[in-house]
């Protein structure tokens, strides 16, 4: 499944297309994804001014004139891609070529949003783990996808002295606990795995015991690790790729995760890569310098 650093890239893609843009035609080809569309999805939508397009933990949010959320979540094989004639390129990396004929008529192209950039923006998603809800905006803090999400690591508020203080008594396994999207928003097991090597912090270590430099450690490994993979364009191991269709490549960086039996990459350590299995995930970690 998409983490932080694949919705963020995916949000960036999308914003010169779809941010401050309007809505001029959207299609469903079939009536639900994970769950059902919302009653009357396409109109609730159509000439609707896109205000701010940002992302909440996993998850695409579309901020709209009519005091609406749009909610995209990829699940576990979905895209998102954008064809435009003519846009401007705010980001210089991303290259968005007119749509060709068939764009947003294939098997498993289930929506097509369609702008006043002009824009057409195609959501494909084989397996139909992917959902798109419309939320009031004033209310979204209050459902059930976002009550209770923990912090945004990439965020001012989040801190050594605060990631201490959320992990202070809990006696789970540092990785279970970072995982819990309750604790901090936004991480998956990649991006778990990566950070507590660069932290030197073993994943079975209680996540009480991760006070003073080792939460300051840990802290500054969150943070490092999901701004590289978000400069790389998010890490494509099966289904997930940006906007443009190009894939990520964070996932020829990787220091631990797929990379069991391998030497640990850490000048100096003679340790070699292993995997074990916690709370029915696959972790990656190098047991001679992860303590």
């Amino acid at each position: 499944m998409p983490e932080l650093p694949e919705i963020e890239t995916v949000r960036m893609g999308l914003a010169p297309a779809l941010e401050r843009r309007r809505l001029t035609r959207i299609v469903t080809r079939r009536g639900d994804l994970r769950v059902p569309f919302p009653p009357r999805f396409a109109e609730r939508l159509t000439d609707r001014e896109v205000k701010r397009l940002w992302r909440r933990a996993k998850y695409l949010l579309a901020e709209l004139d009519g005091g609406e959320t749009l909610v995209i979540h990829l699940g576990m094989s979905g895209r998102v891609a954008v064809y435009a004639e003519n846009l401007e390129r705010r980001l210089g990396h991303y290259v968005y070529e007119p749509p060709p004929s068939g764009a947003g008529h294939g098997k498993h192209d289930h929506v097509v949003i369609e702008t006043d950039a002009p824009a057409r923006i195609v959501f494909t998603d084989p397996r139909r783990f992917g959902l798109m809800l419309l939320i009031e905006s004033a209310a979204l803090h209050r459902h059930p996808l976002f009550d209770g999400l923990g912090i945004e690591p990439l965020s001012p508020q989040f801190t050594a002295a605060h990631l201490e203080r959320i992990l202070e008594g809990r006696r789970a396994p540092i990785k279970a606990a970072l995982l819990d999207q309750r604790t901090i928003a936004g991480l998956g097991n990649i991006y778990v795995c990566e950070a507590l090597f660069r932290a030197r912090i073993s994943p079975r270590r209680q996540s009480s015991t991760i006070a003073g430099s080792r939460a300051r450690a840990l802290a500054a490994a969150i943070r490092s690790v999901l701004l590289a993979a978000i400069k790389a364009g998010g890490s494509s191991l099966r289904d997930y790729a940006k906007t443009d269709g190009a894939l990520g490549e964070f996932q020829h960086h990787f220091a631990v995760y797929d990379r069991e039996g391998a030497p640990c990459p850490r000048a100096q350590c003679k340790g070699k890569i292993k995997r074990i299995v916690q709370s029915g995930r696959a972790t990656f970690y190098c047991p001679a310098c992860q303590r």
